[in-house]
């Protein structure tokens, strides 16, 4: 377990401590515009993992995953981080490492957003760009490589393989919702891309709460734009990590869905998110229309503040109350 030592009062004014100690314990947000369609008996709540200091929920995983390298030796000073990512998890590597002393280095597909590239090499992060039209499957095999050619000299956490990934999860994201929602919560619904999020959340709450209902999000086939979230059924690498059962189901978005959902958040809730957050809210406003009653939590991934180069926010986009179709 990651102990931390700071003060942060979430919601409040006193936020002190480490970077570290930032990590977690991220607010809660009651959805209350996009809802309206629904009855009042039925709640959306949504993590806000922007809080954690590099901007994403991937801040927790990265943190687990440093700190069990060093307890197991694998990780030592003198030595790289080196990992594939989309961006989020990158960009926490790259804030824990510098925080820590460590170099980063990351391969990422070409076509990831400007703004990504331009925060990974601010917090001094080397930046191996590969192949977009072989996506991450190509980045992955570029790391592996790296590291079988210099060995001794990085530490791989390989985050889709990593049970530190999922730990991060059932030790922080977890108990967190649990005590937010004062034990109320009905149905847990979040994307699937390594799937640390849904393993390590899914399997604390089934402890805590059996009868909860844990619901994975998917692209709707193979050809999307949500990045970071695997289509699982097609996939040529599923995450070691994952364990197809656990889901007790799946709710597939569109990536249209997913591009309305987060320019409306900001429309009309205020809340600026990146895509695989508008993937989660849409999925989850589809499970809530489904319900005469219930508490839903989903995860807003991180912020827009890495995607606002992507054209698709000039787009009109509808309202997105729930019962409009969305």
């Amino acid at each position: 377990m990651i102990e931390t030592s700071g003060r942060r009062m979430v919601g409040g004014v006193a936020r002190q401590g480490s970077l570290l100690d930032l990590v977690g314990n991220t607010p809660l947000i009651k959805l209350e515009r996009v809802t309206a369609g629904l009855p009042p008996t039925v709640e959306l709540y949504a993590k806000a993992e922007w809080y954690n200091p590099g901007g994403s929920v991937k801040d927790r995983a990265a943190l687990w995953m440093i700190r069990a390298g060093e307890q197991s030796g694998a990780l030592r000073r003198g030595m790289r981080i080196a990992d594939a990512t989309s961006g989020n998890t990158g960009i926490a590597y790259a804030t824990i490492g510098a925080a820590l002393g460590y170099g980063v280095t990351v391969a990422m597909p070409r076509n990831a957003s400007p703004e990504r590239k331009r925060v990974l090499r601010s917090l001094g992060a080397e930046v191996l760009l590969t192949d977009a039209a072989e996506g991450m499957d190509l980045a992955i095999r570029t790391i592996r490589k790296l590291v079988a050619d210099h060995p001794g000299q990085y530490f791989y956490p390989d985050q889709y393989n990593n049970p530190a990934n999922v730990q991060a999860h059932y030790e922080s994201t977890a108990p967190e919702i649990w005590e937010q929602t004062g034990g109320r919560i009905t149905h847990f619904v979040t994307a699937l891309g390594t799937s640390g999020t849904f393993m390590g959340t899914a399997r604390r709450l089934r402890e805590l709460k059996p009868e909860v209902v844990m619901l994975g999000v998917q692209p709707d086939g193979p050809l999307h734009a949500i990045e970071g979230v695997k289509h699982m059924p097609t996939t040529s690498m599923v995450p070691g990590i994952y364990d197809p059962e656990a889901p007790d189901g799946s709710i597939e978005v569109t990536t249209e869905e997913a591009y309305d959902m987060a320019r409306c958040l900001g429309r009309i809730e205020g809340l600026l998110v990146g895509i695989s957050a508008g993937a989660n809210v849409a999925a989850a406003l589809k499970l809530a229309g489904s319900l005469s009653s219930g508490v839903v939590v989903t995860v807003l991934c991180d912020s827009a503040a890495k995607y606002l180069s992507d054209p698709f926010w000039d787009e009109p986009g509808n309202e997105c109350i729930a019962g409009d179709g969305i």
